[in-house]
């Protein structure tokens, strides 16, 4: 005898599309990861195409200007190393051993690690500026345009942190 299968509830059923769209998108990630000039050169055009809708339309200087300290917040995060070697030799100095190079052979040498990688950067200043440009696109309701980017961006960072 077969038991009959029970009915998938409408959250199941939209949390089996999102994985498998969630799939689908890290499959086309991880092929681009080698092409990294294609990457910049994408994200630039789309950076391009959003500056210049902006000085065709003469408005949304403020939702351009929030998306240039979100730029400049990741270029900052790119640019810090993951581990801060000054942090580590205030503790040092406190404890009353001096930090610094390695001298022995088995002292262990740390190379520079970024604090958000170059495909991390790549990928959310893209994503970044195609949100601010889609939420852009309808400009009926261009009061509301500044909330909605301020609101979206937060989610975007917020999902950015818990990923680390």
């Amino acid at each position: 005898m077969e038991s009959p299968e029970p009915e998938q509830t409408p959250y199941a059923a939209i949390t089996a599309q999102t994985s498998r769209v969630g799939r689908i998108y890290q499959a086309y990630l991880d092929k681009s990861t080698p092409f990294v000039t294609y990457r910049w050169i994408g994200t630039g055009a789309v950076l391009l195409a959003f500056m210049l809708r902006i000085v065709i339309a003469q408005g949304w200087y403020i939702v351009a200007y929030s998306l240039g300290i979100y730029l400049l917040n990741l270029f900052l995060a790119f640019l810090q190393p993951k581990f801060d070697p000054s942090i580590e030799q205030d503790e040092g100095m406190e404890d009353g051993s001096a930090g610094g190079l390695p001298t022995k052979k088995d002292e262990e040498f740390r190379p520079f690690i970024r604090r958000l990688p170059e495909f991390k950067f790549c990928i959310l200043a893209g994503t970044g500026v195609l949100l601010v440009d889609t939420v852009l696109f309808d400009d009926a309701e261009t009061d509301s345009a500044y909330d909605k980017v301020q609101i979206r961006a937060l989610l975007v960072r917020e999902d950015a942190i818990q990923s680390k």
